[in-house]
């Protein structure tokens, strides 16, 4: 590689075999005091020499600590600084930067790192004039920075922060880059500072220089840079209806994500000077006059008092002039919802968000009239003026400022773009001093000595934290519980004093679409779920609240709640199901208090009302589809499984758009309209799941007929099952990857099986295989007459997921008749038992079923239904075979269709099955003792068959019976 070098070198030294020695390393010092002038001929030799030198270091750091000493003695580090002084050009600023950061990257020892840190030449290469409008030098330098971040510490942090020039290069050029094009500079430059705040909780110097000197800037900046995102955001929401820039809107949703997450990582450092200070900007410059103000609408903000209720001296001009500076800082309400419930869900420090939530709760626009008249009497320009507007000073121009105040001669710094540095240059002192008394007024100092026309942000946040602690006090002191059942309850008048909370009320009336009500709905979940917010304050208007005993309620919210289930319910009902979702879940942490439900009659009488349209709803569409029964399982294990996650709903850019009913933009179900009569449909069902589910819950009754394929009841592979007297088929199954296996096939109820024999009991068999007859599809093979195709798919909750086969295989018969009958079986299985759950769910509508239902519990009394169940009931235990005890005869015979499964029901005198199990040849003998009655009706087999006493007496022998006396009601045991 360096054999070309040795015209530069001139045979001073001679080359090292060894890369990574010492000797290398000499070799690699003797070309760059060669090579001091960067040209065109040697500029790819003193590249290869950088990364060589990076190697030798990285090695040396490892296994030869003299590698670091002779680095140091040499001062090697002064060569890098004067290739980058030379402004030679993109190519060496790229490898020399990308070479740097690998090396700090893989820097283990602290002494190495001190080696490396020493002699300011780092912090002369952080603000080294770089050409940032190039991406590649960009990516590399803000890289740099991070890497030397995540090694901050309180030992080397000192390499850093310089106590008597009161200088923070690191943190200062990093700050700069806030508001980068770039997402991953944006991203860089937050790992940045939360490294740098959380080392400053143990550096008193370095914490008052960032509160003092940078706070106010950087922190106002952010600030403006996350409304205009918001502004922007609000923008593609109210010209995107048609749904054309959903990718652009879902950017900057994850943007505003982005920023609240970060303001979270600070707060949590839990560094109070900072947390102060960011509050203060966030509250008054932000969420109120932004976020809040927005929910109040302008026309009816003009007839709503502007004058606070514990003013003396109200100033209703100053309210008026305060409303028209920020009439042209509003946003949609919807949006302003929908980033509230974010703020709610992610921050939860509890200055911030409690009185946050306190302003929406008990506010009017008094906090801002106030704030305007406070600031007026302090005589102080923009200090925590409740507006959204943007700083006086760009954060490079602010810091500038902050550095030249106290200095004698100024040294410039580049800003991250390079521009306008000529013009800088040019300003003498006294436009410096003009400068600096601009900025007096977004500072905060934690000097206890100020001026009457100085100002404290701090100071503003106490008395402002004040103000609201004796406020909230003293209603809380004067509230009792009565009083506090009347304001929840209370008429107009008390509701005027609250525009906030009335226009969150007043959105969840879903008569025309529910587009407000999902963020309302959002919004009062997000904050009953706060751990930053007072339980005491959601109390006094009686919101719900996590893991408190209460006896009352907002019986306001109850009503509006339960309106929005109605809605839900009617035919042309313009509510999403995400929408109802989230009424059923405030409801129920509304009205339950641990385990007692305090709903009050009439309440629950509307929502009685609500499910039993729900069930009429839901029979408009019963068989109105084929696949109906799909449907109804599919939608019941999507909701169990994947119940409502509101974090992730927020998270969801599409719901800030107007509802659709198309799939076509490819939003979710669940959070747009239904399109169609099978989604009219799958509405339909989940509505009633939903209400039912509630209904059930609110009244502590346990859910006993859903879902209709119970687990627990079903055949399960390696089961052992007595196949004695069973119709079964011998076939050989042949997979489709070409594998052979011989097996038995069996039809019960449900199911059908594939079975091999037990080895140690003649008999008995071992399920190897065992899928649902109603996901089955059943086809012929062309060449072969002795042979069936059979398709199993797995049940799926997603209806638009593609099926997943979990058996496809060629069934390969003895002979064609074998084959037909096994044919014939599996269609009339699977007809019979999509037949009965279809009955079952006829059963839950409190419709009319079929006279054949009778014998399998539809239709009757609470007290026989309990004992005659469509499902085969097994003893829960499910012994395995080492217990000689277990009788399970599943499979018998039909009486037309010879191998169909068939249960008969022994009448209460038998004896029980669990006190003496019987042998299988006893139990085919006790069919002609007891009462019983056939499963197989006209469903199955035609009437003749079914109704011949001379079939039926001749064959006994292959019956199988089933016995459930009171005992067995909890689990039934075949015998």
């Amino acid at each position: 590689m360096f054999g070309r070098s040795r015209s530069w070198v001139g045979g001073g030294q001679g080359k090292s075999k060894s890369i990574h020695s010492l000797d290398h390393l000499k070799y690699m010092y003797h070309v760059l005091t060669k090579n001091t002038t960067v040209t065109d001929h040697n500029r790819n030799l003193l590249v290869e020499t950088i990364r060589s030198i990076t190697e030798i270091l990285i090695w040396g750091d490892q296994n030869d600590s003299s590698v670091f000493d002779f680095f140091l003695e040499k001062n090697m580090f002064a060569f890098f600084l004067n290739i980058l002084r030379q402004k030679s050009g993109r190519y060496v600023c790229v490898q020399l930067l990308q070479t740097l950061n690998i090396l700090f990257e893989n820097i283990s020892h602290e002494t190495s790192l001190y080696y490396l840190l020493s002699n300011n030449h780092v912090n002369s290469i952080i603000v080294h004039k770089f050409d940032f409008s190039d991406e590649e030098i960009m990516a590399y330098y803000i890289s740099f920075l991070k890497t030397l971040s995540l090694k901050l510490n309180n030992h080397t942090v000192h390499f850093f922060y310089n106590e008597h020039t009161n200088d923070f290069a690191l943190y200062t050029e990093a700050i700069k880059f806030f508001n980068h094009p770039e997402s991953m500079v944006r991203i860089a430059v937050r790992t940045i500072t939360l490294n740098v705040y959380k080392v400053s909780l143990d550096n008193q110097h370095m914490l008052h220089y960032i509160r003092d000197k940078t706070a106010v800037p950087y922190f106002s900046n952010l600030v403006w840079f996350i409304g205009s995102h918001v502004i922007e955001l609000d923008k593609c929401v109210q010209t995107d209806e048609e749904h054309r820039n959903r990718g652009k809107l879902s950017d900057l949703v994850a943007e505003h994500l982005d920023h609240l997450h970060y303001l979270n990582d600070i707060l949590i450092i839990n560094c109070e000077f900072l947390n102060d200070v960011l509050t203060d900007h966030l509250l008054n410059r932000l969420f109120l006059p932004l976020y809040v103000y927005s929910l109040v609408n302008h026309e009816q903000a003009k007839l709503l008092p502007l004058v606070p209720r514990h003013a003396t001296c109200p100033s209703l001009h100053l309210s008026t002039k305060l409303l028209s500076q920020t009439e042209d800082r509003k946003i949609s309400p919807q949006v302003s919802l929908y980033l509230l419930s974010q703020v709610f869900l992610i921050i939860h420090y509890q200055p911030l968000v409690h009185s946050l939530a306190d302003v929406i709760l008990n506010g009017d626009l008094s906090v801002f009239s106030a704030q305007a008249e406070q600031d007026v009497q302090k005589s102080c320009l923009n200090a925590s003026v409740r507006r959204f507007t943007k700083p006086a000073e760009s954060l490079e121009r602010s810091l500038e400022i902050n550095r030249r105040r106290g200095k004698k001669k100024v040294q410039k710094r580049p800003n991250y773009k390079n521009v306008g540095e000529e013009e800088e240059e040019e300003k003498g002192p006294e436009e410096g001093m003009e400068d600096s008394d601009k900025a007096k007024g977004t500072e905060a100092s934690s000097k206890g000595s100020k001026t009457s026309g100085d100002t404290e942000e701090i100071e503003m946040v106490v008395m402002e934290k004040c103000k609201i602690s004796e406020l909230s006090g003293l209603t809380e002191q004067n509230t009792t519980d009565e009083e506090k059942t009347a304001a929840a309850a209370a008429g107009t008048e008390a509701q005027r004093s609250r525009p906030f909370l009335d226009m969150v009320y007043n959105a969840l009336d879903c008569t025309m679409d529910d587009y407000y009500a999902l963020f309302v709905l959002c919004l009062l979940y997000a904050m009953s779920h706060s751990k930053g917010i007072n339980p005491q304050l959601l109390e006094k208007i009686q919101l719900p609240v996590q893991e408190v005993e209460r006896t009352s309620y907002s019986q306001v919210l109850a009503e509006r709640l339960i309106r929005v289930m109605n809605q839900a319910c009617q035919p042309d009902g313009k509510v999403r199901l995400a929408t109802l979702e989230l009424s059923c879940l405030l409801l129920k942490q509304l009205v339950l208090s641990g385990n007692n439900c305090i709903i009050k009659d009439v309440h629950l009488a509307c929502l009685e009302g609500a499910r039993e349209e729900s069930v009429l709803l839901l029979r408009r569409f019963y068989k109105g589809e084929e696949i109906f029964l799909d449907m109804f399982e599919d939608e019941y294990r999507s909701m169990t499984s994947k119940p409502l996650n509101v974090e992730y709903l927020m998270m969801d850019a599409s719901i800030l758009l107007p509802p659709t009913g198309t799939p076509l933009t490819g939003i979710d179900f669940v959070k747009r309209l239904p399109c169609g009569d099978v989604e009219r449909t799958r509405r339909a069902i989940r509505v009633f799941f939903m209400l039912r589910s509630l209904s059930l819950q609110l009244q502590s009754e346990p859910e006993t007929q859903l879902p209709l394929t119970r687990q627990e009841d079903l055949i399960k592979t390696d089961d052992v099952l007595d196949l004695n007297n069973s119709d079964l088929i011998a076939c050989m199954v042949v997979t489709k990857d070409g594998a052979q296996a011989q097996r038995f096939l069996a039809v019960d109820v449900y199911q059908m099986s594939l079975v091999e024999p037990e080895t140690k009991r003649l008999g008995w068999g071992v399920v190897k295989f065992a899928g649902l007859l109603q996901d089955m599809q059943v086809s012929g093979v062309e060449d072969d007459s002795r042979a069936l195709n059979i398709i199993i798919h797995k049940p799926t909750s997603n209806p638009h997921a593609k099926p997943f086969p979990i058996l496809q295989a060629n069934f390969i018969f003895a002979d064609h008749i074998r084959c037909i009958i096994a044919k014939q079986r599996l269609a009339k299985g699977r007809i019979q038992a999509r037949r009965m759950k279809m009955q079952r769910i006829a059963a839950l509508l409190d419709l009319p079923v079929q006279p054949s239902s009778d014998v399998l519990g539809f239709g009757q009394g609470a007290a026989a239904s309990s004992q005659h169940l469509p499902f085969r009931f097994y003893e829960q235990s499910r012994k395995g075979l080492s217990d000689s005890t277990v009788q399970r005869s599943v499979f018998a015979s039909v009486d037309k269709v010879p191998g169909f499964a068939v249960a008969q029901c022994i009448n209460q005198h038998s004896p029980s099955p669990l006190s003496s199990p019987s042998p299988p040849s006893s139990a085919s003998g006790s069919g002609s003792t007891g009462h019983c009655d056939s499963v197989t009706a006209s469903t199955i087999s035609t009437p003749s068959a079914a109704q011949s006493p001379s079939v039926r007496s001749g064959r006994k022998g292959r019956r199988r019976v089933f016995s459930l006396s009171e005992a067995e009601s909890r689990g039934g045991h075949w015998v």
